[in-house]
């Protein structure tokens, strides 16, 4: 079975790839020429430097590949951008781009048993913050960033198009080695400090990096999972208070300072980082973007679907996760 996976040098990537090779795939990892393959070592790993701004050159790439490797029988589009300095770009790379991955797919005559996009939970937008009624998949999408406006365009597209069957996963927080977004949580608890958005906690969701990649399998793998999408998390519920009290346990840290950041002052701490990132020309964790996450207060998601349809029950909880994770960092020396 030979698969393709986009966005294979990124985090998310790197463990599908893995897991791919854990099941005997011929695997192809779609990667740029400049891109970090440190976590990409494995030698049975087939490389392809895939031109998705252009239709008429990533045709003929998919093309020569079928020609001399033979058609593919699956895809995970995993590529994604997710904070740039110039918000077109999310349309550009998360929409347009998966398009074109599915035209130059046709047109070269690859046919394919299923493909799977990664998607996001953004691509719902807010969930009820009154309540905290867990977001359903039968719910309308109203993203409400840029990045989940997006990708619910590419989501629209897969579903629109008739060339291949498909499914389409919304990942939570997706945690574990090599993260970096919640390794500045980490770091900052570790330091001593713990400062959260907002006076109410947030409800958040989390899955581990393995566990996305053994329910992506999952999910190809199942004949009868055919155009059909699934928020994936592990089924439990945290609070921002809760995930940092538990970095503090397993880091051993006996005295961590907390407060929680009035959100009007964490708007303007966000507009002023990306302020400061385009005088320098650098995309910033904190941006506008990120405000609109950083105030939403319920991103709790029902997973019963992809827990009836797959029988996916995570192998890691948020502890179990965060204790692996916490470790290969204190390993590659990121502690």
């Amino acid at each position: 079975m030979k698969i393709l996976i986009t966005g294979a040098s990124g985090f998310i990537g790197g463990f599908l790839v893995q897991e791919a090779l854990n099941r005997g795939y011929e695997v192809w990892a779609g990667v740029r020429k400049n891109s970090d393959r440190s976590n990409l070592q494995d030698k049975r790993i087939h490389f392809i430097d895939l031109r998705y701004d252009d239709i008429t050159t990533l045709s003929t790439q998919l093309a020569e590949l079928k020609e001399t490797h033979g058609v593919l029988d699956y895809v995970i589009h995993n590529a994604g951008l997710t904070k740039t300095l110039n918000k077109d770009n999310f349309f550009r790379v998360n929409a347009l781009y998966t398009k074109n991955l599915i035209e130059g797919l046709h047109a070269s005559g690859h046919s394919l048993k299923k493909f799977l996009l990664m998607s996001s939970l953004s691509s719902y937008g807010k969930g009820d913050e009154k309540t905290f009624r867990p977001i359903r998949l039968d719910d309308p999408q109203n993203p409400d960033t840029a990045y989940g406006k997006s990708k619910l365009d590419a989501e629209n597209f897969i579903r629109s198009q008739s060339y291949f069957t498909y499914v389409i996963l919304r990942p939570t927080g997706v945690y574990g080695p090599g993260e970096k977004d919640y390794f500045v949580e980490i770091k900052s608890v570790q330091s001593g400090i713990d400062f959260a958005a907002g006076s109410i906690p947030q409800r958040i969701t989390f899955i581990y990096v393995k566990d996305l990649a053994r329910a992506a399998f999952l999910a190809l793998e199942n004949e009868k999972v055919v155009n059909k999408h699934y928020f994936v998390a592990d089924g439990d519920v945290h609070t921002d208070e809760s995930f940092a009290k538990m970095i503090q346990d397993i880091l051993k840290k006996k005295h961590v300072l907390r407060g929680r950041i009035p959100l009007p002052l964490v708007r303007l701490a966000c507009i002023c980082s990306e302020g400061i990132g385009k005088l320098l020309g650098k995309s910033m964790t904190l941006n506008t973007d990120k405000y609109i996450i950083l105030k939403q207060r319920n991103w709790i998601c029902d997973v019963t679907p992809l827990q009836d349809d797959l029988g996916f029950m995570a192998q890691y909880p948020l502890r179990k996760g965060l204790e692996e994770a916490i470790e290969w960092y204190k390993k590659e020396g990121w502690l």
